[in-house]
């Protein structure tokens, strides 16, 4: 029984002394250090003035309904339920509107992409009557749409911007 405790012994002696240490001690190596380069000297100056009005398209010149043409709108709008109003649109055909349930304010959770203008803004929606209300993430309302038909709706922004809703 002895004999097999001092084999084992052996043989773990003989096992840790072929180990041994590969990494480099800390103190005794150290890099060689890096040439310094040459660095270009920094200058400074004014900046040149912005390029101006050039660098941005014009305005787009929509004509504003007026208060007469949304009075007709609301006059021959469908009735409009909230559940209706849920999923994606299409706006004027360009770009996405996204609405949800999920509450935010006093309206639920809706938003836009690749609208341009005052859509850029649209955190919330809500129905009203036979109007549909969309409001800016501060909860003030930036345009109305009306049913004109199954899943088509329009309306205007507060600027005047058109808006065609359709699926």
């Amino acid at each position: 029984m002895q004999l097999r405790y001092v084999l084992t012994g052996v043989t773990v002696v003989l096992s840790l002394a072929g180990c041994q240490r590969t990494a480099y001690d800390s103190a005794s190596y150290s890099p060689a250090p890096l040439a310094a380069q040459p660095v270009p000297s920094v200058q400074g100056g004014q900046l040149p003035p912005p390029g101006g009005a050039s660098q941005f398209p014009a305005a787009p010149t929509a004509a504003p309904t007026t208060p007469g043409q949304t009075g007709a709108m609301a006059a021959n709008a469908l009735d409009v339920t909230k559940e209706s109003m849920v999923g994606s649109w299409r706006v004027n055909g360009s770009c996405d509107m996204f609405l949800t349930l999920t509450n935010l304010g006093s309206g639920s959770r809706g938003g836009t992409r690749g609208c341009v203008g005052e859509l850029t803004t649209m955190g919330s929606w809500e129905v009203s009557g036979k109007q549909v209300l969309l409001k800016d993430r501060g909860g003030n309302q930036i345009g109305s749409v009306y049913k004109t038909a199954d899943n088509s709706f329009s309306g205007q922004t507060n600027s005047g911007q058109p808006i065609t809703l359709s699926r």
